[in-house]
């Protein structure tokens, strides 16, 4: 595939691409959290442990911008917001689910 370019950015692959809008350490666990359930963002904060507040809300953002979940805020003191998966989002479960069972079985590899 010739190299592409989108949203002002130059792509070799289509991989390249999934792997910016994917990628990264948080992404993909944040994600996967929301595949059954909408979450409040001190739950996901909680369940993710070590991930920092900016980390967070930096990585909601770009999940949101890219399309992939959905924010919800609601009108109270004190603030309460909600995110889930959108239609686009729940299109990421299968590949996640894929790599997962790839890095279990390359882990079983590897003791």
């Amino acid at each position: 595939m010739p190299r592409f370019e989108f949203r002002n950015k130059f792509y070799n692959n289509p991989v390249e691409l999934t792997l910016d809008v994917l990628g990264g350490r948080w992404k993909m666990p944040i994600l996967w959290r929301l595949k059954s359930r909408t979450w409040r963002y001190g739950e996901l904060k909680k369940d993710l442990g070590r991930i920092t507040h900016k980390m967070l809300t930096e990585q909601l953002r770009e999940l949101e911008h890219d399309g992939l979940i959905s924010r919800k805020v609601y009108g109270e003191v004190p603030p309460k917001v909600e995110y889930a998966l959108t239609k686009k989002g729940k299109t990421t479960i299968p590949l996640i689910k894929t790599l997962r069972k790839w890095g279990a079985d390359f882990r079983e590899e590897k003791l």
